[in-house]
């Protein structure tokens, strides 16, 4: 049964699934499960293998989705002696177990490879990020033009996100050249489950671009996601200087920082 659970945990980190390997790492006298028993739980509960069943793997499988949560491993100790205590169990042991959550690499999606998108393709490799990097146009795409993304896509921005689904670890950045592409990006954007979308621009583009969406059905709930002008205020200028701001702000972000 361990061999299929880390066959499974294989397969889910190469899906990028956020999932907790939870292992019996002691016992002592009789508990169900022995030591090197290990069990799978994925974000939505379900779960593959068993450390025990009943209480315990109940409170195991919550204590793992907190783990998902914070991305930190817990080490916990429970005695199945007396439920009147609170005890999970009767068997009258202890095990101690060790929870290890394997989270996705985050991702940046760039919308839009101009001299700003370029930079932040390069300050988002360097910092640790998977990169996506986006454009209509299929000359701004080019392994010579964005050497350090790991994905590079061109043409309809539906095809794109269908090619690489956006999930709760991606971070979009829409740094189009001008507000109609913002107006065409932006609608299939905001229906993923993004962890941040951002574009660049002016207080007055996003007014503009977000009245002309709100005109054309898009949900004020759907536009309350989008942070814009994107980046922390750094008095930017230069590409570079602006790709700071936008990757500060998402490390800020993932954080806690704000």
């Amino acid at each position: 049964m361990e061999r299929d659970v880390i066959h499974e945990l294989a397969r889910a980190i190469e899906r990028g699934d956020r999932v907790v390997m939870v292992t019996v790492v002691d016992t002592h006298r009789s508990v169900p499960r022995h030591a090197g028993s290990k069990m799978l739980v994925f974000a939505d509960g379900s779960t593959r293998g068993t450390i025990g069943g009943g209480e315990m793997e109940a409170r195991i499988i919550a204590l793992a989705l907190e783990s998902l949560s914070d991305g930190r491993p817990r080490l916990t100790r429970f005695e199945l002696v007396d439920p009147r205590k609170g005890d999970p169990g009767v068997c009258g042991g202890d095990v101690q177990l060790y929870l290890e959550p394997y989270m996705p690499t985050p991702t940046v999606f760039i919308i839009g490879c101009g001299h700003v998108g370029r930079a932040v393709a390069d300050l988002a490799h360097w910092t640790g990020f998977r990169v996506v990097a986006f454009d209509d146009r299929s000359d701004q795409v080019s392994p010579d033009v964005l050497p350090h993304a790991d994905v590079r896509l061109h043409g309809a921005i539906t095809d794109a996100i269908a090619t690489c689904p956006i999930t709760s670890d991606t971070h979009v950045v829409v740094l189009t050249r001008n507000m109609g592409l913002d107006l065409e990006m932006l609608p299939p954007l905001l229906g993923t489950g993004a962890a941040s979308i951002g574009v660049m621009g002016s207080d007055r583009r996003w007014a503009t671009t977000r009245s002309e969406l709100e005109r054309r059905g898009v949900s004020a709930e759907h536009l309350d996601r989008v942070r814009s002008p994107i980046g922390l205020e750094l008095q930017a200028e230069t590409p570079e200087e602006i790709a700071i701001a936008i990757i500060a702000e998402i490390v800020g972000s993932r954080r806690g920082a704000f």
